[in-house]
């Protein structure tokens, strides 16, 4: 689900078919893979997991009781190949949620790094939402100017030198005022 697609970026830097859509598809997923982990998800994120021969038990750092609930179908990923896919919830405490696994093995109580991911089901498709693809769309065309011109970022305040930090954190704040509304108050921690 790219929110800006090779068409869009392509009509907007006004490249015609200079260059091919593989390279421009880059940049649009590379625009996502900035974008999309800061838009409000129905996402939590688990630190450790354990499992026996029939059930897996993830472990959160905060309360997930009133988040999930038992007989919810999530999407779990990035707990190993024996603990990820579509799971069926089958106990939840404080916590941690239980669900049913028939992977034969046991693995005791270790966390997980990168955190594990545990995702129910979306109430928000950022790729319907016009300000979240407009502002996908600036990211996308300030990557392809970084690319091609990386020098022009800006100037210093002192010797109006360019600046190659283009790409720093004020990437996002450009367009922060089109994703306020959308934005998850998690992934604005620090």
């Amino acid at each position: 689900m790219a929110l800006t697609t090779v068409a869009e970026l392509r009509t907007a830097l006004g490249v015609g078919s200079l260059y091919t859509d593989a390279v421009l598809q880059s940049v649009c997923d590379a625009s996502d893979n900035v974008l999309l982990p800061f838009i409000w998800n129905n996402k939590s994120f688990n630190i450790a997991s354990e499992s026996t021969t029939t059930s897996a038990t993830l472990y959160f750092d905060q309360n997930v009781e009133d988040v999930f609930y038992v007989g919810q179908t999530v999407v779990v990923s990035n707990n190993g190949a024996h603990l990820n896919g579509s799971k069926t919830i089958t106990a939840v405490s404080d916590k941690t949620i239980s669900y049913t696994i028939s992977h034969g093995t046991v693995f005791p109580y270790h966390p997980v790094n990168p955190y594990g991911t545990v995702a129910a089901t979306e109430t928000l498709d950022p790729s319907t939402v016009p300000a979240i693809q407009e502002a996908s769309l600036m990211i996308s065309i300030d990557i392809w100017q970084s690319r091609q011109a990386p020098s022009s970022g800006g100037v210093t305040i002192d010797g109006y030198q360019p600046s190659p930090y283009r790409m720093g954190n004020t990437l996002l704040a450009r367009v922060r005022g089109l994703l306020a509304p959308y934005l998850d108050p998690r992934s604005m921690v620090g």
